[in-house]
């Protein structure tokens, strides 16, 4: 898409070409809707509160006897339906916070961008160095734009004197292009944002998020790889250390025993031999002894 550059006296100087896959995407209204009602949610901060019968004070007496009275029976004067008694389900301190997709919020604020571009609602500067801080400078810089409504200035980056230059006029806002959003856009007529705002803009927007690759045991594929050691670094391996371990435990099993001492001859005496029998024959069982004289 084509979109005239000016200058901060309103004269065109030059014709830039932006992306279509950024200033020019067909309008998607379910979804800017529901990015505007998330957007119009997460600013809520949900402090209201009210008391119940419990929470109020007082009422701790039954107001008259339970019977004989002609009166319809109570027991407190901080029922729900007596006055300063408590409230019904009335609201209470909640979070109205929602989550929108990365992707969906970047398509979101693409359809809305796009928008602006084909209503010519989006006016591209080359710069903004008549901004000195003054509130006259802006209003000078308008009147030479031609805005008379609501605008929102984008810059690239967050710029002092832009922002100051703006802080006294109640229908101008100042906004860095990191955080623009649908929301913003929705909310203001005009839009004028720097070149190099636009080409940021183009550069990071028509990239589509990356996805998280997980897999099937649960782990994300892209936090691994990212924690991969580099190249030329060898990781250590717990398995191949219980094997070199079990190999040298195996070693020293099978590793041949000392060498055994020379055995020394002793003499044995020869009463000592028949010694030996006659103590082995004493030794003899009686029954096996029957048994010789019944053979």
């Amino acid at each position: 898409m084509e979109i005239t550059v000016k200058n901060q006296t309103g004269e065109t100087v030059e014709t830039i070409d932006l992306d279509d896959a950024v200033y020019n995407v067909p309008m998607n209204h379910s979804l800017v809707h529901q990015a505007l009602v998330i957007y119009q949610a997460n600013k809520r901060h949900g402090t209201h509160d009210t008391k119940t019968r419990a929470q109020v004070s007082g009422g701790g007496r039954k107001p008259w006897i339970q019977k004989h009275t002609g009166r319809a029976r109570q027991g407190s004067t901080r029922s729900p339906q007596w006055r300063h008694g408590g409230v019904v389900f009335g609201p209470h301190p909640r979070s109205y916070r929602m989550a929108l997709p990365k992707r969906y919020r970047r398509l979101a604020l693409k359809c809305v961008l796009s928008d602006k571009a084909r209503e010519d609602r989006l006016i591209c500067l080359n710069s903004m160095d008549t901004l000195n801080g003054k509130t006259k400078s802006m209003v000078s810089l308008l009147q030479n734009l031609n805005v008379t409504g609501s605008a929102l200035v984008v810059t690239k980056e967050s710029q002092e004197p832009v922002v100051r230059s703006a802080q006294n006029l109640s229908n101008i806002w100042t906004i860095p292009v990191n955080l623009l959003n649908a929301h913003e856009l929705l909310r203001r007529d005009m839009v004028i944002m720097t070149v190099e705002a636009a080409r940021w803009a183009e550069e990071n927007l028509q990239l589509e998020p990356q996805r998280k690759r997980i897999r099937g045991d649960g782990i994300d594929a892209g936090s691994m790889a990212a924690e991969a050691p580099p190249e030329g670094s060898v990781a250590e391996d717990p398995v191949a250390e219980e094997t070199v371990k079990e190999d040298s435990v195996a070693e020293l099993t099978e590793a041949p025993p000392a060498a055994e001492e020379e055995a020394v001859p002793v003499e044995v005496p020869a009463n000592a031999e028949e010694e030996s029998g006659d103590a082995s024959e004493e030794n003899e069982s009686p029954e096996a002894s029957e048994s010789e004289e019944e053979a």
